[in-house]
């Protein structure tokens, strides 16, 4: 029995969700759009403003597919009402983020600084602060493009276990090794 397969989906005021015949989702509210096609066996149901998603057996895939498009559909209504934020931090000295529009400039200690365009649909943001490492605020209303978009970022300076200089998220914990012992 899924348990986040059988969770009701509660759609708020400003949100309107419509159920094509192939179970293709429409998802629209005040920050945008998203659609996404579930699978067919899967049945949706919408009563009183509350969307439940049912199996038709308890087969290994259906089983597996209840709560994964569950999890994709609440994450598409979540991110039309209150949309998504990922902050990435940079620590290392000399480390600077700036943006113009979309257009991310990174110098991360290379002998080049990295460009990077973000796509349209995510609001880029750069805050520098005296005395605070620089940090990346990336908002947007698609769950899964703004993971990419910030993994992406991300690869172009992993964290380094010694000193923990690299790009992270905020907040995340670096397990940190010790280096060298002097006798």
């Amino acid at each position: 029995m899924s348990r986040i397969g059988n969770n009701p989906i509660s759609i708020p005021a400003g949100v309107t969700l419509d159920v094509s015949g192939s179970n293709l989702v429409t998802v629209k509210g005040p920050k945008g759009e998203l659609t996404q096609q579930v699978d067919p066996d899967l049945e949706l149901a919408i009563e009183d403003g509350v969307l439940t998603v049912k199996r038709p057996t308890d087969q290994k895939r259906h089983k597996a597919a209840h709560g994964l498009y569950r999890s994709l559909v609440n994450n598409m209504v979540v991110g039309v009402s209150e949309g998504y934020t990922k902050e990435l931090e940079l620590v290392g000295v000399g480390y600077k983020a700036a943006n113009s529009g979309n257009l991310l400039e990174l110098t991360l200690g290379y002998s080049h600084p990295i460009y990077f365009a973000v796509p349209d649909e995510v609001k880029l943001n750069t805050v520098t602060e005296k005395g605070q490492s620089p940090r990346i605020v990336l908002t947007s209303h698609d769950k899964q493009l703004i993971g990419q978009i910030a993994a992406k970022i991300r690869t172009f300076r992993k964290i380094e276990p010694y000193k923990g200089k690299g790009i992270r998220f905020v907040g995340e914990v670096i397990r940190r090794k010790a280096g060298k012992t002097t006798a």
